[in-house]
């Protein structure tokens, strides 16, 4: 018997990196999965692999800097499973000018419109179902940038900020609806965003990152708790490169 099992999830930013592990973290406790993201043949791959596990995944492209796209997630999700318990927004990019002096106005506009609006737009579209349920979870896969300062970038750092400030409001005006928030802050994570850096890592210090399975571990934590209790706020970092969020050794 799965942690998850009876459970349904929306992982957005499956295509990749901490959506595509948690995605198939969610299967393997028993849930079933709508996952989506922007490349239709990456997600199109994970449905197979989660089918391939025994279990039950559905493929949908969306782009989440656009609320017609969500509107269409959850509603494809409600037509297969019925419902929606969980909502993982795992939903992320960055680029690479992105310290101020080089920042430009797509560079910022395109990293709000899907780091912090598109977690927005996540929210209004689930929020309803959920309602009428009076229950459910959302868990945002922030940053331990949205803790403290650090060089990921200006327009990097304002929009996990802002979702931190998204979350903590969500949690007071929804608490009486059932329904639970839950931010991730994960720190150095060997992932595919790291790609966009202007100086990647190295092979040496991927190898102390944490992985995505990681993450994923935790999103499955906070998704088995009783509708009863929450998690707030879960940090997490590389025991040998970060410790309060600043780099070490």
């Amino acid at each position: 018997m799965g942690r998850l099992d009876g459970q349904v999830a929306i992982i957005l930013g499956a295509s990749s990196g901490m959506g595509r592990a948690t995605a198939l973290a969610f299967c393997a406790e028993g849930a079933k999965v709508a996952v989506a993201a922007r490349r239709q043949p990456e997600l199109d791959e994970l449905a197979q692999e989660i089918k391939a596990a025994g279990g039950d995944g559905l493929a949908l492209a969306a782009d989440v800097s656009k609320r017609g796209d969500l509107d269409t997630v959850v509603r494809r999700t409600l037509e297969r499973f019925g419902k929606v318990d969980v909502l993982v927004n795992a939903a992320g990019v960055n680029v690479r000018n992105r310290q101020l002096a080089a920042l430009d106005q797509a560079g910022w506009d395109r990293i709000i419109a899907i780091n912090l609006t598109g977690a927005f737009h996540a929210m209004q579209a689930v929020l309803p179902t959920m309602r009428a349920h009076q229950g459910g979870l959302i868990i945002h896969i922030s940053s331990i940038s949205g803790l403290w300062g650090d060089f990921a970038g200006v327009a990097y750092q304002a929009s996990k900020h802002g979702m931190v400030g998204l979350a903590n409001a969500t949690r007071m005006e929804e608490r009486q609806n059932g329904i639970r928030v839950t931010v991730v802050y994960p720190g150095l994570c060997d992932t595919p965003i790291l790609k966009n850096r202007a100086v990647p890592p190295t092979p040496e210090q991927r190898q102390l990152m944490m992985k995505a399975e990681d993450i994923a571990d935790a999103c499955v934590f906070a998704a088995s708790l009783p509708p009863r209790t929450y998690v707030s706020d879960l940090v997490l970092m590389p025991t040998a490169l970060q410790c309060n969020g600043n780099p070490v050794g």
